[in-house]
């Protein structure tokens, strides 16, 4: 950024400096080194000062085995168990059950009274992409133009942000990080909440190339929307966008994979190769029924692998998905009715009308409400228990089913042994909003669970104390 803006200053300096023949070359040169040390210095005094990181400290890598005893565990795989023991070392778990043997050298740790979930994973959000989404020099969720292929969101993710902190004190550990605007927006990266670099808290990079659906039906009403031949004119413009850009990446797979040598990398139909290939699934953005549809349509014409990302319609078009056995990330449940004559609870059913319906299904939380909202991943699967949604799936709408979709479950989502040791220890039900998040591991990591929250809770605690006294 400081070397964009220097350059922005530097091209007018230049042009007016130019048509000064009389000076001295050295002159010159004296002119523009200072005007380029002291632009240098202004750029780096206002990242210092803007750039605020936040004071929890990574855990320390598991060095010593951890017993985990008394407690109730819930693989969530299988059925809990009560007076369990769950064994974990070198970050991976070791046995899970009743009678476990041992080892003399690990650390018992007794949690009687407490229960233990694999770690809570939302399946959808920018979270590490953005801070404040107020204010633009905080989000670097989004590239210029509309075909990005290229992006990859681990490499733009903040490992400081102060929405981790807080967003793992409610049990969320894991986080598909998704890039978002234009059309094609980039690549997402199943990303853990505990970390000093991107590159610790990867755990899987490259996950699904996220498409921005066009609209399919022109939304009318009295004042702000255009009219609905310009929005048909949008629409179709950037389905052909969408069509070219799938053309020129497939000529371009062929040609590279025919003789690399003669031909030149191209940084954005590079990444496309891995989803012509069927590698890498497409993550659709898609709520109406005609995008839905549209979308299978697409991928089953450019035979790739499809998610579809929203699905507030997806039950209605049922034997489509599973027909074609398109799984759906459902975008939340915490919003209002798409249409005048739906019912009230229609965005509440979406997940049960899945499961019943037989399609895979999970529930994301952040990406409709920003990152500052990842935190209430878990209520979403709760409003969805309270509308019919099993309460075990519901937990495994947030935990199994988002890492069976996103490819993985080989690593996290349940609890299992040769399974990741990423869990979390609470005093109840993670989708009751009473339960606390007690204690946490990634990796076998120990997690901090302090955040901003609790240092201001904390804060004004102090506060009310004081004058409590002073009375």
């Amino acid at each position: 950024m400081g070397v964009m803006r220097l350059m922005g200053v530097m091209g007018p300096v230049m042009r007016l400096i130019r048509p000064m023949h009389h000076m001295r070359h050295t002159l010159l040169r004296l002119i523009i080194t200072t005007i380029a040390v002291t632009l240098s210095l202004a750029v780096s005094r206002s990242a210092s000062t803007t750039a605020v990181a936040s004071p929890e400290i990574p855990g320390a890598t598991q060095t010593r085995t951890i017993a985990l005893v008394g407690g109730t565990i819930h693989p969530v795989s299988g059925p809990a168990m009560e007076g369990g023991t769950l064994l974990f070392a070198e970050g991976r778990i070791v046995a899970v059950g009743r009678d476990i043997e041992i080892p003399e050298n690990a650390d018992r740790i007794d949690i009687s009274g407490r229960h233990v979930y694999p770690a809570l994973f939302d399946a959808d959000s920018n979270i590490g992409l953005t801070e404040i989404s107020a204010v633009r020099a905080t989000r670097d969720e989004a590239e210029t133009g509309r075909i990005n292929p290229n992006v990859r969101a681990q490499v733009a993710f903040n490992p400081d942000s102060e929405l981790i902190p807080v967003t793992r004190s409610n049990g969320v550990l894991l986080s598909l990080t998704a890039p978002g605007g234009g059309l094609i927006s980039g690549r997402s990266a199943v990303m853990m909440l505990d970390g000093w670099t991107w590159e610790d808290m990867a755990l899987r990079g490259d996950v699904g190339m996220h498409v921005e659906w066009p609209r399919m039906t022109p939304l009318v009403d009295w004042e702000s929307q255009p009219p609905a031949e310009r929005q048909s004119q949008g629409r179709d413009q950037a389905l052909d966008q969408l069509r070219r850009a799938f053309t020129d990446a497939r000529a371009y797979h062929q040609a590279r994979r025919a003789a690399p040598e003669r031909h030149d990398p191209d940084v954005r139909w590079e990444a496309m190769r891995r989803v012509l290939e069927g590698e890498m699934p497409l993550i659709v953005s898609a709520d109406e029924i005609q995008q839905i549809q549209s979308a299978v349509a697409f991928a089953q014409q450019e035979k790739v692998k499809l998610i579809i990302l929203g699905g507030y319609d997806a039950p209605l078009c049922a034997e489509l998905l599973k027909a074609n056995e398109v799984p759906v990330i459902v975008g939340g449940t915490y919003r209002l009715p798409m249409r005048r004559d739906d019912p009230y609870d229609a965005p509440f059913t979406v997940p049960e009308r899945l499961r019943a319906a037989g399609i895979p299904y999970c529930i994301a939380g952040a990406g409709r409400f920003g990152a500052s909202n990842a935190r209430n991943l878990p209520y979403h699967a709760a409003m969805a228990a309270a509308f019919g949604l099993p309460a075990d799936e519901a937990l495994k709408a947030i935990t199994l089913y988002p890492a069976q979709i996103l490819g993985v479950a080989d690593r996290v989502g349940s609890l299992e042994e040769g399974k990741d040791a990423t869990l979390i220890i609470t005093d109840g039900d993670p989708l009751e909003t009473p339960t606390q998040v007690l204690d946490a591991y990634v990796e076998g990591r120990r997690v901090d669970l302090s955040d901003r929250h609790k240092r201001l809770w904390k804060k004004y605690e102090e506060k009310y104390r004081r004058q409590r006294e002073a009375r």
